[in-house]
């Protein structure tokens, strides 16, 4: 397999994963705009695919800048230090919201419904 290949197939499904993440996200935010685009698509794998691929772009490039935005509005830590440092002592506290937790889990839960159903289809698709 070439090397070329094998980057754009993880690149594909990355933005793919990415994509279906972003819809999920989007699914529980406006359940009937995303029942009635995926009932349009059916039980096309390749269209889902193609669709998920560009919206996994979509935010990926959105990603990449607020990243960019964020990290230009930040000073640059590499910068010489002022003459006089002083020592300051933190304690890490986690932050958890149990709204969050559950719906992150319950998403996760979505997905991985959805990746078995398309696992059944693609074996009754092979089967038949």
């Amino acid at each position: 397999m070439n090397f070329d290949t094998l980057t754009e197939l993880l690149q594909k499904g990355f933005r793919i994963t990415l994509g279906a993440a972003a819809s999920a996200v989007e699914a529980v935010q406006d359940p009937q705009k995303s029942s009635q685009k995926f009932s349009e698509i059916g039980t096309d794998f390749n269209r889902l695919a193609d669709e998920l691929e560009v919206r996994g772009a979509l935010t990926e490039k959105e990603a990449r800048d607020f990243v960019d935005n964020v990290s230009q509005q930040m000073p640059n830590p590499f910068q010489s230090a002022p003459a006089s440092q002083s020592t300051v002592n933190t304690t890490a506290t986690s932050v958890v919201d149990a709204s969050i937790q559950a719906e992150i889990k319950a998403l996760t839960e979505q997905l991985s419904a959805i990746r078995t159903e398309i696992e059944q289809m693609k074996a009754q698709k092979s089967q038949a």
